[in-house]
């Protein structure tokens, strides 16, 4: 059996088992689900464009974080559990998209998917000691910074590469390092899309790589996570159905685009990610600071 074909096994096998475990619960609790605050028919759309979103690399859980507030449709004990449940199935089928549409060295995937997992579970320890609001402001500036260097190779200011598939050496070991790095700050709430986009394309590879490389780490880590959420109930039953079923025509249409785009296109759109999540991040900074010192002068 090929690498690819066991990455893809593993990635079935447990995925399958959180199915089984979401639809059991689902099962079990029926009644409370259609008590839950929620509109059917905007919930689908929601899930759709969420998820649509999410496979360019727009981050999910920034996207539902606040629509979920704004409406008020889960409680913030639940929101963590919500924003881990129903990316798991959407995630799978973004994985395996990726993984057989885009053309990657299978060595580089494998390194950087295994890497990342390793920093989610042994990571937190050495990250906990570190000020995430320092570390966030550090991540905020260099993808703002980051977002001008692609900008400057677009417009011929500066040497402007990536269109390989594959690292080996010292890039390997760097995308390595750099994986588990993201592995360790997912658990503080930064999200890997964006950083995993820089490192792509920062080592000369394909803006394309990123895609298969992000959803295939992301799709081992999540759903272990999730099934503890589910185990303990602490989640929303009806937003993860509902994004556990039309989240993935989002994902569909949109893997179809990022498999029809060129280099040059998806490098606009890595640019314009890179710019969104760091200028998000400064700005989400800025205004923490502004509340602490009014609570402060109060």
């Amino acid at each position: 059996m090929s690498v690819t074909a066991i990455i893809i096994t593993l990635i079935v096998i447990i995925n399958v088992i959180f199915a089984f475990r979401f639809v059991f619960d689902v099962i079990k609790h029926k009644e409370e689900i259609r008590k839950e605050p929620g509109n059917g028919f905007m919930l689908a759309i929601s899930s759709t464009v969420i998820f649509f979103f999410s496979t360019f690399g727009v981050s999910d859980f920034a996207i539902s974080s606040i629509l979920y507030r704004k409406t008020k449709l889960v409680t913030d004990k639940k929101l963590p559990g919500t924003l881990n449940t129903q990316c798991v199935i959407p995630v799978a089928v973004m994985a395996l998209a990726f993984i057989s549409v885009i053309n990657v060295d299978i060595l580089t995937l494998a390194v950087c998917i295994i890497a990342q997992i390793i920093g989610a579970y042994i990571g937190p320890r050495f990250v906990v000691k570190l000020s995430p609001t320092v570390i966030r402001r550090f991540i905020g500036a260099g993808l703002v910074i980051a977002t001008f260097f692609i900008l400057a190779g677009k417009f011929g200011l500066i040497p402007s590469g990536g269109t390989a598939t594959g690292l080996t050496g010292s890039k390997l070991v760097i995308a390595a390092v750099c994986l588990f790095i993201y592995g360790a700050l997912n658990n503080i709430g930064i999200g890997s899309y964006a950083l995993t986009m820089v490192t792509v394309y920062a080592l000369g590879l394909n803006p394309a790589i990123a895609f298969p490389i992000m959803m295939g780490a992301a799709t081992f880590s999540v759903p272990i996570g999730s099934m503890q959420f589910i185990k303990y109930g602490e989640y929303g039953r009806k937003i993860t159905l509902f994004t556990s079923t039309f989240g993935v025509i989002g994902v569909l249409v949109a893997v179809y685009l990022v498999k029809g785009l060129d280099v040059s296109m998806l490098q606009w759109i890595v640019a314009a990610i890179l710019l969104y999540s760091g200028a998000s991040m400064l700005i989400a900074e800025f205004r923490k600071k502004e509340e602490h010192l009014q609570e402060a002068t109060a």
